[in-house]
């Protein structure tokens, strides 16, 4: 966050995303932990990010993962204590790191204790009023109450011991809580209140917009493309987060939310950010966009005139723990972000990916509004595709029968320094394998190697975040279109600072400047090279 903006931090921070599995390893078990990513936070200060966003830490099965809570008030022993917790939160904010946490709403872990209590309790039970259990359809009740599908494949229902179907919009260990239940509100808001207390700066939302279903729980193949499923989206979501933002409003530190929202809808998406809701919320239409500046510049015209409709920033992402890394996608014939890449994985070009993903740093970070990097971005790791299918861990790959390689290859551990695996993720001696494998091709992309080498992608972002915080022109502000051909971007931020991006395949000539702040890449003969990026002082 620059000094020179009086508004709120979060309109123009910058903040990297830390999976806990697979930042660093304290104690050796091969599985990051709290005690490795203390350890690391210097190298966060030093890379010059203004806060952190901590995938699941809570006690869990893990069978997605830490997606499937069973205890939101503490914290998994995979990864620590409660109390490591709470001095990882205060060594944070030692080194002017503010700390997010995920909160998983949406569903919980079969192992919670509601659920199980939902089970033994049987049909009709005040208990199963917490979840969505309801009976079957067919002569005996061997068919799913509707026809919804789970996100990781197959059904979305799960038939109990006595018959009774449960929901799950994602694996069967992940029952859905019922949110028209005071119970489940009043929980919940026991639970923002624990983190608060514990002085958390605030929360990102898994999948926001899923929390309400349409009571009625009709089908969903008869609806037409443009009706809202009955699962997401639903008017009552709205109170809930009103509810929510008097809480975090009511603490010093005043608590931020970050919706995962998958809306292209801006006007559905706009509704989530006014100003007694969410405070930002994801912008994956840019995630998603093609390397073509065309598309560029709809998707930021777009978003910057959606999120002025209601006075929000913008948040800008390339990568995070569900997708393709972009150095990958990148480098493909098809560059969009599709949830399919996992089933149908095209060649990449990582040097030509690489390139894209550096220029794309420079366009993301010097756009208005916030951004997030997703750990290992910053040393232009890319997808790992050659996960042996016994390794395999998401639940993505089991429930599309084999079909889906899931998330996994985005997800593999962290290299921090040496010529082998585990590349210092574990600390010496440690001789449990990381839970995921690294390539033996890391070692030059660990961050030891990179540090100090000008041309690594490393340096650039170190580079490209200090000068974020000096340059008075950039973070949250205005953005003025320059002319430019076909494949360039152009544009103006404040009274001295233009960005260029060539997402062309020719190198352009540099527009009038005063002196070159960055590059991507090294020009040529005063020319943008192609698929790079160049930040300018002008006049």
């Amino acid at each position: 966050m620059s000094a020179r903006h009086d508004s709120p931090w979060w309109r123009d921070a910058v903040i990297y995303q830390v999976y806990p599995r697979s930042f660093a390893d304290g104690n050796g078990d091969g599985v990051g932990d709290l005690a490795g990513l203390r350890e690391r936070l210097p190298y966060l200060r030093d890379l010059g990010v203004d806060a952190i966003w901590l995938s699941p830490w809570y006690v869990s099965p893990m069978a997605d993962a830490g997606y499937d809570v069973a205890d939101y008030r503490d914290i998994d022993p995979l990864f620590g204590t409660l109390v490591e917790a709470e001095e990882l939160i205060a060594q944070a904010h030692a080194h002017r790191l503010r700390v997010i946490v995920d909160i998983v709403p949406n569903h919980c872990s079969d192992a919670h204790p509601r659920f199980r209590a939902a089970l033994a309790a049987g049909p009709g039970s005040p208990e199963r009023e917490l979840f969505w259990f309801r009976p079957g359809r067919g002569e005996h009740g061997e068919l799913p109450p509707n026809d919804w599908g789970s996100h990781f494949g197959g059904p979305a229902w799960t038939r109990a011991a006595d018959g009774e179907w449960f929901l799950h919009m994602f694996a069967p260990e992940q029952p859905d809580w019922n949110w028209d239940h005071p119970a489940v509100r009043e929980d919940f808001q026991v639970t923002l209140r624990f983190w608060l207390d514990r002085g958390v700066d605030g929360f990102r939302i898994d999948v926001a917009d899923h929390l309400v279903k349409d009571p009625a729980l009709p089908d969903a193949a008869g609806l037409g493309p443009d009706v809202i499923r009955p699962w997401r989206d639903q008017e009552g979501v709205h109170e809930i987060y009103r509810e929510w933002r008097k809480i975090a409003d009511s603490y010093p530190q005043r608590g931020v939310f970050v919706g995962e929202l998958w809306d292209e809808d801006p006007v559905r998406f706009t509704r989530y950010l006014r100003p007694d809701e969410l405070h930002t919320g994801f912008n994956f239409p840019f995630l998603s966009c093609p390397w073509d500046a065309a598309a560029f510049r709809d998707v930021v015209d777009r978003t910057l005139a959606t999120h002025a409709l209601v006075g929000a920033p913008a948040t800008w992402v390339l990568s995070n723990h569900d997708v393709v890394r972009h150095a990958t996608r990148y480098g493909r014939a098809h560059t969009a972000h599709s949830f399919d890449d996992a089933k149908h994985v095209e060649p990449s070009d990582l040097a030509l990916g690489t390139r894209r993903a550096r220029a794309a740093a420079l366009l993301s970070l010097a756009l208005p509004g916030s951004a997030y990097l997703y750990q290992g971005e910053e040393l232009g790791l890319p997808e790992v595709e050659d996960i042996p299918d016994a390794l395999l861990q998401d639940p993505r790959w089991l429930r599309s029968g084999f079909t889906d390689r899931g998330r996994d290859g985005c997800r593999v551990p962290l290299p921090w320094s040496g010529d082998a695996a585990p590349y210092g993720f574990s600390p010496p001696g440690a001789t449990a394998p990381p839970w995921l494998p690294q390539p033996a091709s890391w070692a030059r992309l660990s961050a030891a190697a990179q540090t100090g080498d000008r041309r690594s992608t490393l340096e650039l972002y170190r580079r490209a975040l200090h000068l974020r915080r000096t340059e008075p022109d950039l973070g949250d502000g205005t953005l003025t279109w320059l002319p430019s051909d076909g494949d360039v971007l152009h544009f103006r931020r404040g009274d001295g600072f233009a960005c260029l991006v060539n997402l062309g395949d020719r190198a352009v000539p540099l527009p009038p400047y005063e002196y070159v702040l960055l590059t991507s890449d090294p020009l040529e003969d005063l020319k943008v090279a192609p698929h790079s990026a160049v930040w300018l002082r002008v006049a």
